[in-house]
């Protein structure tokens, strides 16, 4: 049978030009096998996922944030909303504009994925902090954790008004990769 008497997807230029090419052919048919054979390798858009993670946008703790998300065995099952001043950015009056953001994030997640918890990481030396309750709230450290450990808490009954179902898992992480949990 020659090329121009089959029906070909009009993205299929190999056989469109009365050729096909048995690389591509292997690679696709490879694919296609693999993903056979993997049914669980990938999740879909859709399903089952643990957790929620709110982090911030810092681009030190991305990969500190990482780190602890897989140390919890959670690699691959959580969907992720980053923000600056993570927890802050949620409940400081400063931040009042970005909330709806969150929750209808929040809103997407629970439809979507079917979380059963958020996971909120805040940080040391976070000038979202400074912006949202000034300089002082992390002059020291001290100071920076009492002003965490309240956004957090207030975080927390914030999840608890909009979403009583979920567990949320708050914490403070230090520059060095470290993580003091608080709830």
């Amino acid at each position: 049978m020659q090329a121009s008497h089959l029906s070909v997807a009009p993205g299929c230029a190999a056989i469109r030009a009365g050729r096909l090419d048995r690389r591509r052919l292997l690679a696709a048919l490879a694919a296609a096998g693999l993903g056979a054979a993997l049914p669980g390798a990938a999740r879909s858009a859709e399903g089952e996922y643990d957790a929620m993670l709110l982090s911030c946008i810092d681009p030190r703790f991305v990969t500190p944030v990482y780190r602890y998300m897989q140390g919890q065995g959670l690699a691959g099952k959580y969907s992720q909303f980053c923000i600056a001043g993570a927890a802050i950015a949620v409940v400081a009056a400063k931040f009042a504009a970005w909330r709806p953001a969150f929750w209808d994030n929040t809103q997407a997640t629970l439809q979507l994925h079917r979380i059963n918890r958020i996971i909120a990481i805040d940080h040391r030396d976070c000038g979202a902090a400074r912006i949202a309750y000034g300089a002082a709230s992390i002059a020291t450290p001290e100071a920076a954790t009492e002003t965490h450990k309240r956004a957090l808490a207030e975080f927390r009954r914030a999840v608890g008004e909009h979403h009583p179902g979920l567990t949320v898992v708050t914490g403070l992480m230090a520059l060095d990769g470290s993580i003091e949990i608080f709830s």
